[in-house]
């Protein structure tokens, strides 16, 4: 697995040993940081991070801060590796060892983002409860956008205030979801 853009650009990252922890292949990354354009001075949210490959791309791209979450020790230390080994500097990222909804919580009022990766396991279906307590506790800055990964097809047309592009490739749906008020 590399970093597709930016600064650190064909640099390879690691991804954790754990059979449960599913890395996001380039294409799609790549196509996922094509369709949201410029995130230069971005604060990120990287949930269920896993190897941080997300975050990672985020921050070679410009990204002003980026928080790494998951409660997985394996994706932690994966995590802590690579930003390591690409000698990120430290004012730059926050990882985060914690389940997402409790990690989320604690933003509420604290922090907010201009954008959300969101890839969970995909079978635990955490998708649309994740996505309505970001709205709801208004985690998002202005324009700010959610990216999905996801295994299934949803339909996101009914939630106000947002606009929503879905994606295919494969078997894997990518839904980009942007604030818009």
């Amino acid at each position: 697995m590399r970093i597709i853009g930016g600064i650190y650009k064909r640099r390879l990252i690691s991804w954790p040993d754990d059979i449960n922890i599913r890395p996001t292949k380039d294409r799609i990354r790549e196509a996922i940081f094509s369709a949201l354009n410029d995130i230069e001075n971005y604060t990120v949210l990287d949930l269920f991070a896993g190897s941080g490959s997300f975050g990672l791309e985020a921050i070679s791209r410009g990204a002003k801060k980026v928080y790494f979450v998951d409660h997985n020790n394996c994706a932690i230390k994966c995590i802590k590796d690579n930003v390591s080994s690409l000698d990120i500097p430290s004012f730059q990222y926050e990882i985060i060892q914690k389940d997402s909804y409790v990690a989320i919580g604690d933003f509420v009022s604290k922090t907010k983002f201009d954008l959300i990766f969101l890839d969970p396991p995909y079978k635990e279906g955490k998708y649309l409860n994740l996505i309505l307590y970001i709205i709801e506790h208004d985690l998002l800055n202005k324009n700010g956008i959610i990216t999905i990964e996801t295994d299934q097809r949803f339909d996101f047309s009914n939630l106000a205030n947002f606009s929503n592009k879905e994606y295919k490739y494969g078997e894997i749906f990518v839904y980009i979801l942007r604030k818009s008020l």
